[in-house]
C-alpha cells in the first residue's frame, strides 16, 4: 500500500510475493463512512485473469510451505502478532476510518485479533493425530493430519481485521496457501493484513490478495479446480450460493452467516444489569455484527422496567466520527446500510410497532452514514422486524407469559447463531441449554465470544466445522488412517 494524494492509501493486488495492479486497470474509490468527501482507498477491479493468477501463485508455493512443519509455519504468525501489536494505533485508526467503529472498538478487534492468532499459531504443536488399535496381529492404526492445499478466504466489512486472520491462520499454520478475497468496502485493511505478513517474512505466494466483485473474482476463486477449500463469512444469500457452487465439485465449505440473535430476561432480578449487558451486544459496530442481539424477549409485567431502562442507556450514545474521541456510535458502513436500516424502520412502524427511541438519520452529521439507534416495542414475532436480519441498529422488545414462550419465540427463526438468557432460575437456565436452537449460548451474559474458543452457529447461520479454537483444524485439514503392518 502507498498513501497518494489528499491522505489516500493506493491499494494492489498482492500475488505470488509482488503487488500488481488489476490486468485491465480499473479502480475502485473507498469513501470515509463518516465522512463521504474523503476518499480512504483506491483499489484495483480485478478480472477472472487476476483471480486465475493469484490461485496458481498459491497452488505453486503450496508444495513447498505444505513441507515445513507446522511448528515452523507456526513463527510466522507469532511474527505477525507481534508487528501487528508494534503498530497497533497505526491499524486501529485504519481500521476506523475505512470501516467507520469508534477507535475504542477497533482497538478491541485488534488486541482480539492478536489473541486469536497467537492462540492458532500454538495450534501448530497441536496438530495431533489418533493411534488405535487393530483387530489383527502385528497391525498398528493410526490417523494423521494433511493440509488441503489452496484456500479461498472470503471476508466480510463488519470485521476486516480478525474475520479474515481466523481464515488465513489457521490455513496457514495447517500447511495450506491462501487466496485471500476482502470485501470491497475495507480492501485498505485487507491489504493492511496482507503487509504485515510480508514484513513477518512469510514466503512468496503462501498469502495473496485479490480485490474485487463477488461476481468476478469471488465466484472465479469458488469455482477454480485448484482451490481446494473454500470459508467464508457473510450474507446467509451470498453464503447459500457459494454452497451450491462449491458441491458441484465437492469441495468442502465453512459458512459463517446471518443471525437474529435474541436474549431472554426471565425471573431476573437484575434487569438494568442484564441491560447494561444487552445494549452493547446489540449495537457494537452501529448493530453490524451477525452475533448482535437484535431482538429481547420479556416477561410481561417486567416490560416497562426492560423498556425504561433500555432507552436510558441506548440514548446515552454519543453519534459520531469514530476518530473523535467522545464518539461512542459511529456510522454505518455505506449508503445501502443506511437505506436497509431506514427501510426496516418503516416496515416496523407499518407493522404497528411503537418506536421507543431513534429511528432517524443522524442529520447533525450530515457527511456521513450516521443512524440513530432504534428501539421498538409492541412487536409481534410474526412480523418482519422481528424475523429478518437487518444488520444495522435496531432492537426489538417482545413479551412473553412463559418461559417456554419465550423460548418458542427465540427459536422462531431461520437462523441460529447465538443466543442470550438472564434468569436465576437454574430449571429455565437447564431448559434454555437444552432446547434453545443456537450455536453459542449464553447465561447471565451478551453474545461476547472469546478468542480459544469454537465459534459458529445452527439452521441457516452456518455450515461446516466451526472457526476459531479446536475446531478450526477439522475444516483447514484432511484426514488419512494409516494401516501399517510392516513386519
Amino acid at each position: 500500500m502507498e498513501a497518494i494524494k489528499n491522505s489516500s492509501i493506493l491499494v494492489n493486488n498482492y500475488i505470488g510475493g509482488k503487488w500488481v495492479p488489476s490486468s485491465n486497470n480499473e479502480t475502485i474509490n473507498r469513501e470515509n463512512p463518516a465522512n463521504i468527501d474523503e476518499i480512504v482507498s483506491i483499489s484495483p477491479n480485478s478480472t477472472v485473469e487476476d483471480a486465475n493468477n493469484a490461485v496458481e501463485a498459491a497452488h505453486e508455493a503450496f508444495k513447498s510451505w505444505s513441507k515445513i512443519s507446522p511448528i515452523n509455519r507456526a513463527k510466522y504468525l507469532y511474527r505477525f502478532a507481534e508487528i501487528l501489536e508494534a503498530q497497533k494505533d497505526e491499524v486501529a485508526e485504519l481500521l476506523t476510518k475505512e470501516q467507520g467503529k469508534p477507535l475504542n472498538e477497533s482497538l478491541g478487534e485488534i488486541n482480539k485479533t492478536i489473541n486469536e492468532v497467537r492462540y492458532t499459531a500454538g495450534e501448530g504443536s497441536r496438530l495431533t493425530g489418533e493411534t488405535l488399535p487393530s483387530e489383527r496381529d502385528n497391525v498398528n492404526i493410526r490417523t494423521i493430519r494433511i493440509p488441503k492445499g489452496v484456500i479461498a478466504a472470503i471476508s466480510p466489512w463488519n470485521f476486516p481485521l480478525v474475520t479474515p486472520l481466523r481464515k488465513i491462520a489457521p490455513a496457514l499454520v495447517a500447511g495450506n496457501t491462501v487466496v485471500f478475497k476482502p470485501a470491497s468496502l475495507t480492501v485498505a485493511m485487507g491489504a493492511k493484513i496482507v503487509e504485515l505478513f510480508e514484513q513477518a517474512g512469510l514466503p512468496a505466494g503462501v498469502l495473496n490478495l485479490i480485490i474485487g466483485s463477488g461476481s468476478q473474482v469471488g465466484n472465479q476463486i469458488v469455482n477454480h479446480t485448484k482451490v481446494k477449500g473454500i470459508t467464508f463469512t457473510g450474507s446467509t444469500g451470498v453464503g447459500s450460493n457459494i454452497y451450491e457452487q462449491a458441491s458441484k465439485r465437492l469441495v468442502q465449505v465453512q459458512l459463517e452467516m446471518g443471525g437474529k440473535n435474541a436474549a431472554i430476561i426471565y425471573d431476573y432480578d437484575d434487569i438494568e444489569g442484564a441491560i447494561d449487558q444487552i445494549v452493547p451486544a446489540a449495537f457494537a459496530a452501529a448493530g453490524q455484527r451477525c452475533t448482535s442481539i437484535s431482538r429481547i424477549i420479556v416477561k410481561e409485567k417486567d416490560i416497562d422496567q426492560v423498556v425504561s431502562a433500555l432507552k436510558k442507556k441506548t440514548e446515552s450514545y454519543v453519534i459520531g466520527d469514530g476518530l473523535e474521541k467522545e464518539t461512542t456510535f459511529g456510522p454505518l458502513v455505506s449508503k445501502d446500510q443506511l437505506e436497509t436500516t431506514q427501510k426496516y424502520v418503516q416496515i416496523g412502524q407499518e407493522e404497528g410497532a411503537t418506536l421507543i427511541t431513534g429511528g432517524n438519520v443522524s442529520f447533525q452529521k450530515n457527511k456521513g452514514y450516521f443512524f440513530e439507534p432504534t428501539i421498538f416495542t409492541n412487536v409481534k414475532p410474526s412480523t418482519r422486524i422481528a424475523r429478518e436480519e437487518i444488520f444495522g441498529p435496531v432492537l426489538v422488545v417482545m413479551t412473553a407469559t412463559s418461559f417456554n414462550e419465550a423460548l418458542d419465540i427465540c427459536n422462531d427463526t431461520e437462523y441460529g447463531l447465538a443466543a442470550s438468557c438472564f434468569t436465576q432460575n437454574k430449571s429455565y437456565q437447564d431448559l434454555f441449554v437444552s432446547q434453545v436452537n443456537s450455536g453459542m449460548i449464553h447465561i447471565n451474559n451478551g453474545t461476547i465470544s472469546e478468542s480459544h474458543v469454537p465459534f459458529g452457529g445452527l439452521k441457516h447461520s452456518a455450515i461446516g466445522s466451526y472457526s476459531i479454537g479446536s475446531t478450526a483444524k477439522d475444516f483447514f485439514t484432511d484426514l488419512k488412517v494409516v494401516y501399517d503392518a510392516t513386519p
